[in-house]
C-alpha cells in the first residue's frame, strides 16, 4: 500500500488497532524524539512500542510522560522560543502514545500531528521557516508497519 497524502493516511490509521495505533504512533515519536531525549518519553516510547503492554504499565509511562509535557510547557515561556516548544509537542506527541484507547479518537493520529508540530518549530527555530517532510516520513514508517 502507498499513502500519498493525509486523507490515505487517517484512514490507514483507522483501521488499526489501539494497540496497533500505539505502536506505530511511537515509531512516529521516535522520528522526532531526538529533537527532546528526555529519558520520561524516550520511556513512554519503548512502552507504547510493546505490544502487550498493560493498562497498569500504560498508566505509570503515561503519568511520567505527562509530567514532561507540563514541565515542557513550563519552559517555553512567553517569548515563543521555538528550540523550547520542539520539547514541548515532542512530549505531547508521546503522551498521545500512552494515552487509554477507550478515550475515544485514534492515538496515532495525535502523536502524527504532535510530531510535525515538533518538526515545524525546529525548522522555524533554525531558520528555514516551515517547510518539512515530516508528513512524507510518516507516510513511509506507516507503509513498513503496515508491511511487516
Amino acid at each position: 500500500m502507498t499513502i500519498s497524502n493525509d486523507k490515505e493516511f487517517k484512514s490507514a490509521l483507522a483501521g488499526l488497532s489501539p494497540s496497533q495505533q500505539r505502536q506505530v504512533a511511537a515509531r512516529f515519536v521516535q522520528a522526532v524524539f531526538p529533537l527532546s531525549n528526555d529519558v520520561r518519553i524516550k520511556a513512554a516510547l519503548e512502552a507504547a512500542g510493546r505490544a502487550g503492554i498493560s493498562d497498569a504499565e500504560l498508566a505509570i509511562v503515561a503519568q511520567a510522560a505527562n509530567t514532561a509535557r507540563v514541565e515542557s510547557f513550563t519552559q517555553c515561556g512567553r517569548e515563543a522560543d521555538w528550540s523550547a516548544q520542539v520539547g514541548h509537542f515532542v512530549a505531547k506527541a508521546a503522551v498521545a502514545c500512552v494515552k487509554p484507547a477507550e478515550g475515544g479518537g485514534n492515538l496515532a493520529w495525535d502523536a502524527a500531528m504532535q510530531a510535525r508540530m515538533a518538526r515545524t518549530c525546529q525548522t522555524v527555530a533554525d531558520g528555514v521557516g516551515t517547510e518539512n517532510r515530516e508528513a512524507e516520513t510518516q507516510y513511509r514508517i506507516l507503509e513498513a508497519f503496515l508491511n511487516s
